[in-house]
């Protein structure tokens, strides 16, 4: 079982600090100082690709650029890299996303990876118009993924729920190959529906204890269904050639944070519904009664810093090359396959992790052999 790498586009900008242009702390005229021009993000998609990474994540929301489009623009632009697309079923009906994924994949030519955001936080939600709740939401995309499976399948489809109904469904043709689905979610209503409906459980970076514990629930549910789901994590990372290099660049991000728009974000994030997001901010509990810099690191090599003003995954890997790689074998000892990898900036972190930790997982025979990049391969200037 070899490690899937993943790299991801900063489609709401990038920029040498962290930013809070995310999620429900996102702030009318937050800027970056990397704008999303389709430009710069060819360029880290193209460096993602040169650097071995099977694909790249590229994240929804109205603080984003759309994924499908941005995403679409830039196939051209590469070769064999794939685009995870994160989507949210409500905002669209499950016969068009089947319909616009079997394009994709026929556009792209089966490079498409499909990521399931139901949405954990309802500020976030009415802005696309869904007032439903946090546990309704899962029951919808329950059966949005149904018909969607359905439709893909080839034969028209009659479906009747208590949210869709779709009367001879059908495409022009079904996508070739299938696109995999990506699927996260904590609470108890979001890991049946993971169970019964996707390909890859991802989760966020959180301690391996409780990466360990979730898996195996999760495991367990596919398991009573019938089914087998490989499982992922989200994390960013810090890689250098030396642990104090590492630590001295977390902390620069951390001097780089304004006080107040730490406390601003927690307030904001604290009040989202979802499970993945409460447990996100579980892992600076220490940090907000004591204080201190190294109540940030929550397990060896694991910083929680990123998530004090980003919200979803909030953790990053920070350490030697070395170190890191320990970081990932142990996580890939635990069943985690994929790893969904970022850093600030997007596009030198690339470079960083591709030189630095990617050929010390190939020696240890980690990685597929298509995947060691070139020795020559620099960090551009």
């Amino acid at each position: 079982m070899n490690v899937v790498l993943h790299w991801f586009l900063p489609t709401a900008g990038d920029g040498r600090t962290v930013l809070d242009r995310f999620h429900a702390s996102a702030e009318a005229g937050a800027t970056a100082l990397r704008e999303p021009d389709i430009d710069y993000l060819a360029q880290i998609a193209r460096a993602a690709e040169q650097l071995g990474f099977t694909g790249v994540l590229t994240p929804t929301g109205t603080w984003c650029e759309d994924a499908w489009l941005t995403t679409a623009a830039l196939i051209s632009q590469t070769e064999r890299l794939k685009f995870l697309v994160a989507f949210r079923p409500g905002v669209l009906s499950p016969t068009l996303a089947a319909q616009m994924a079997s394009t994709y994949q026929r556009i792209s030519r089966g490079r498409l990876l499909l990521n399931v955001v139901t949405g954990g936080d309802a500020v976030e939600q009415r802005r696309f118009g869904d007032w439903l709740d946090h546990d309704q939401r899962y029951a919808r995309t329950d059966e949005f993924l149904a018909i969607v499976r359905q439709v893909w399948g080839g034969s028209p489809v009659e479906f009747a729920g208590e949210h869709y109904r779709v009367e001879g469904a059908t495409l022009l043709a079904p996508p070739d190959p299938v696109p995999p689905l990506y699927f996260g979610g904590s609470s108890a209503a979001a890991l049946p529906v993971a169970a019964r409906r996707a390909d890859v459980y991802l989760t966020w970076g959180e301690p391996p204890h409780l990466v360990r514990e979730k898996i195996d629930k999760v495991r367990a549910l596919a398991g009573a269904e019938g089914r087998a789901l490989r499982f992922g994590i989200r994390l960013h990372v810090i890689s250098r050639d030396s642990a104090d290099d590492a630590w001295r660049e977390a902390g620069r991000l951390l001097d780089a944070l304004d006080p107040a728009a730490v406390d601003r974000a927690q307030r904001q994030l604290a009040a989202s519904e979802s499970v993945g997001q409460q447990r996100m901010l579980s892992l600076h509990e220490d940090y907000r009664r004591h204080g201190g810099r190294d109540s940030l690191e929550i397990a060896p090599n694991l910083w929680a810093g990123i998530g004090l003003v980003r919200g979803g995954a909030g953790t990053a890997l920070v350490g030697s090359h070395d170190e890191v790689a320990d970081r990932i074998e142990e996580y890939h000892e635990l069943g985690i396959e994929e790893f969904v990898l970022s850093g600030y900036p997007h596009l030198e972190e690339a470079y960083w992790f591709g030189e630095g930790v990617r050929p010390v997982l190939a020696r240890r025979g980690l990685l597929a052999d298509r995947s060691a990049p070139p020795a020559d391969l620099r960090v551009p200037a």
